[in-house]
C-alpha cells in the first residue's frame, strides 16, 4: 500500500516556471520533463488531504471535479456544477487548482 506523510515532495514549486505548466498543458499524460515530473509529484502526493482530483461521470465521455477526504475512507465530494467533455481539459483544471494552492499565484487566463 502507497502511503505518504507530510515531508513527501516538499519543496516549493516556483511560480515564475510557467514553462512547467505550458508543457503540462501541452500533453497532460506526458511524457514530462523531468522538472515537470517533481511539480506533479508535489502536487499529487504532498501527503495533506483534500486534494483535489477528477472523478469519471460517463467512461470516455464526461468527468467530474472532485476532493478527495481528509480522511482515508471518508467520502469524496464531487462538484456536479464543474464538468468535462475532455479529460485533458478536467486535467488542466486541477492542476491549475493546485498550482495556485501551492504557489499563491494563479496562472494566466491566456494559457486556456
Amino acid at each position: 500500500m502507497l502511503r505518504t506523510s507530510q515531508d513527501t515532495a516538499h519543496f516549493e514549486i516556483d511560480p515564475t516556471r510557467l514553462d512547467l505548466a505550458r508543457e503540462f498543458r501541452h500533453a497532460p499524460k506526458g511524457p514530462h520533463s523531468p522538472e515537470l515530473r517533481r511539480v506533479i509529484h508535489r502536487m499529487r502526493w504532498s501527503g495533506a488531504g483534500g486534494r483535489w482530483c477528477v472523478v469519471t461521470v460517463e467512461p470516455g465521455v464526461r468527468w467530474m471535479l472532485a476532493r478527495l477526504p481528509d480522511e482515508r475512507f471518508g467520502e469524496i465530494r464531487t462538484y456536479p456544477e464543474t464538468t468535462f467533455t475532455s479529460l485533458n481539459d478536467a486535467e488542466w483544471h486541477v492542476f491549475r487548482i493546485r498550482w495556485e494552492a501551492l504557489t499563491g499565484n494563479a496562472l494566466p487566463v491566456e494559457m486556456d
